[in-house]
């Protein structure tokens, strides 16, 4: 009798999940494949190269196709998603903001978790050594290299701190001139071949700066043998700046946006070797994120947009 209840609770629980698992594979009928936008900021081929494992792991995962698509700059991607030719991408969080401003049609999935347990991470000034350059107060009357518009490290965060500091940003006021070199390691590297006394970047902050520390574009240019830290200054750190979010096409299937956060957050614990491969360095994986963290950001790039009217 009790052999037979069980049998009878077994097959009510497969008739229950049977139409769940059904339903949360209905997406693959809608989505042929999964685009995804890779932000510009290095040359093209150490982009796709940084992603190709991730590529193939997750169109493994997915079971549908999966294509990379590099920009020339952040807009770029901005620009894509918000035309849907892309599904998703990950945004430095100036970018998110901007293409949330633009369309309301993206939204964050998850956010890099770094190695003290915050999503955090800061903006730095960095010069040649032998520039004599070592504080802000040095670079009065010289150049600054500027990443990208886009980038909230690269320029939305330093420009509004040197603005509240009392810098004027015009050319020749403080600084000689500055410019976007098109990107993190365009900047570093117009430093290294002195087109430009400085520049701003992104990194986590956190772990041993002789190795470019724990994650960013410093970072990852010191594991790929571009960099070395004892060549270069750290000048000027920014407060924090909440990590940008892989951010999906709001209007993508919800079951295909589950299977890419599990996926996500499944990654660092799986294949460490590919998420370090992605986020430049070694960090300690994801976490969900909301759109309450980056309530701020928005909040720049929207009084930003105000003020060039």
């Amino acid at each position: 009798m009790i052999r037979r209840t069980f049998i009878r609770l077994a097959f009510a629980m497969l008739a229950l999940i049977a139409p769940l698992r059904a339903h949360a594979q209905d997406w693959k009928g809608q989505v042929k494949e999964l685009r995804i936008g890779l932000l510009g900021g290095e040359n093209t081929s150490s982009r796709l190269a940084r992603y190709d494992n991730f590529q193939h792991l997750l169109q493994e995962t997915l079971g549908i196709p999966v294509k990379l698509y590099p920009a020339a700059d952040y807009a770029g991607v901005m620009q894509a998603m918000g035309a849907g030719q892309l599904d998703l991408a990950e945004f430095s969080p100036s970018a998110f903001a901007g293409a949330w401003l633009d369309c309301k049609c993206v939204e964050p999935t998850v956010v890099p978790l770094e190695k003290d347990g915050t999503v955090f991470y800061v903006s730095v000034m960095l010069t040649r050594k032998d520039s004599g350059i070592t504080s802000i107060e040095q670079m009065k009357g010289h150049s600054l290299a500027w990443a990208d518009p886009n980038s909230a490290s690269g320029y939305l965060i330093p420009s509004a701190s040197l603005k509240s500091s009392g810098i004027d940003l015009a050319d020749g006021a403080y600084f000689s001139r500055t410019g976007f070199a098109g990107g993190h390691e365009q900047g570093i590297i117009a430093v290294l071949n002195k087109q430009y006394d400085a520049c701003v970047t992104w990194t986590s902050g956190q772990g041993d700066i002789e190795q470019g520390y724990s994650r960013g574009a410093i970072r990852g240019m010191v594991d790929r043998g571009m960099l070395k830290m004892s060549d270069v200054n750290i000048i000027w750190k920014s407060g924090k700046i909440p990590n940008g979010p892989w951010g999906l096409r709001a209007s993508l299937p919800a079951g295909l946006k589950a299977a890419f956060t599990a996926f996500m957050l499944d990654l660092p614990k799986s294949h460490k070797d590919i998420y370090d491969q992605i986020e430049q360095g070694s960090g300690v994986g994801y976490v969900p994120a909301t759109m309450d963290l980056y309530t701020d950001i928005i909040g720049l790039r929207e009084a930003e947009r105000q003020g060039s009217r």
